[in-house]
């Protein structure tokens, strides 16, 4: 059993391997140097595994590339595989989600780009074709961008339904429950601490992730607050109770045991800065009802941060848990958090992880 993991930073792609223990990491030489990687996904869908990168170019702009053979080469579909038409307007800001669809339509991809748009591929992310339906949605106008852009950067594909759901700032949460046609604000619950009434729509979630053991129970990290519903997004509730801060970006769930999600607290909403300096991950397995913070081997003296994208799970036995942080540091736990070993330091900024099991 090999694990990989990717790493998306500022300057370029890292993939890190590990045989059998995922505490001992072996890096490769970097991927796409000099080049963002905001969004990473590894498509284990199909006979060889296929890393996807959106990535920024510099002046050449950004665009989505990928690998079939782990890095050894990549490719670009000619004119861009996110295009968008003509009647928008619009151009292609950044690639800030990428998302495989379920094994029942493995050829499927979704991309969650900035300006705040919804894509979807048919040819495993060779090509996109934007998600009209949300597009054109009424209340797209007014959403605003928040302190890194206007994207949509979660796309949260329901396996056993047509349910898609997305959160995007500052729109807030959206669902669909039919494939991707019509859409509906979600967010009753969700503060918006600057505004004098809690609104339809217009929060600023920051990230949102499914509980294994029912589709319809997600829990999201908001711009202040720490919420959970149990009705896919028809009412939210407040779970930051016992966390030291409710501030945060990232928040990840397990993909194997029910009830159990981490955050990453930070402080304040200027600062964001881990609580006295102590990077630490909390962890809740009765779905917020209670948070035990744990991180054993995460540093103290850490002033830094840790980006929507750069934590992420992985569906090991016992789950593995992953952080990266915005001094290029990057570290891996096999046991659901609790310790956690160096994988990698000094690289640029991490923006992005995703890691995967290979057989």
């Amino acid at each position: 059993m090999t694990d990989l993991l990717a790493i998306g930073t500022r300057k370029g792609l890292w993939l890190a391997r590990s045989e059998d223990d995922r505490r001992t990491w072996r890096i490769g030489e970097p991927h796409l140097l000099a080049q963002e990687v905001a969004a990473v996904s590894i498509d284990t869908r199909r006979d060889r595994p296929r890393v996807l990168a959106g990535i920024q170019y510099g002046h050449w702009g950004p665009s989505v590339v990928r690998s079939d053979d782990l890095g050894a080469s990549w490719e670009e579909t000619e004119s861009g595989a996110v295009r968008f038409p003509e009647d928008t307007g619009a151009a292609l800001a950044r690639v800030w989600q990428l998302r495989p669809d379920t094994a029942d339509r493995p050829d499927v991809v979704w991309a969650g780009c900035e300006p705040h748009s919804l894509w979807r591929s048919t040819d495993g992310g060779c090509s996109f074709s934007l998600v009209r339906g949300l597009w054109d949605h009424p209340h797209r106008p007014t959403w605003e961008p928040g302190a890194g852009g206007g994207a949509v950067h979660t796309v949260l594909p329901d396996p056993g339904s047509d349910r898609v759901t997305v959160a995007m700032s500052t729109g807030g949460v959206y669902v669909s429950e039919d494939g991707a046609s019509d859409w509906a604000p979600r967010n009753r619950g969700i503060s918006a601490v600057f505004l004098p009434e809690p609104p339809e729509y217009g929060q600023c979630v920051h990230k949102v992730a499914v509980d294994a053991g029912d589709p319809a129970r997600m829990y999201a990290q908001n711009h202040f607050g720490v919420y959970r519903t149990d009705d896919a997004g028809g009412s939210w509730t407040s779970i930051a109770e016992g966390l030291p801060a409710d501030f945060g970006l990232p928040i990840a769930a397990s993909p194997t045991t029910p009830g159990t999600a981490w955050v990453v607290p930070l402080v304040a909403d200027m600062e964001r800065v881990p609580p006295g300096g102590r990077l630490r991950v909390h962890r809740t397995r009765d779905a917020g009802v209670s948070w035990t913070e744990s991180g054993e081997g995460l540093p103290d003296g850490a002033w830094t941060a840790v980006l929507r994208d750069a934590f992420c799970v992985d569906d090991g036995d016992p789950t593995g848990v992953y952080v990266g942080t915005r001094d290029g540091c990057v570290y891996a736990s096999t046991d659901e958090g609790d310790t956690f070993t160096l994988v990698a330091e000094h690289l640029p900024d991490v923006l992005a992880l995703r890691a995967v099991r290979l057989p």
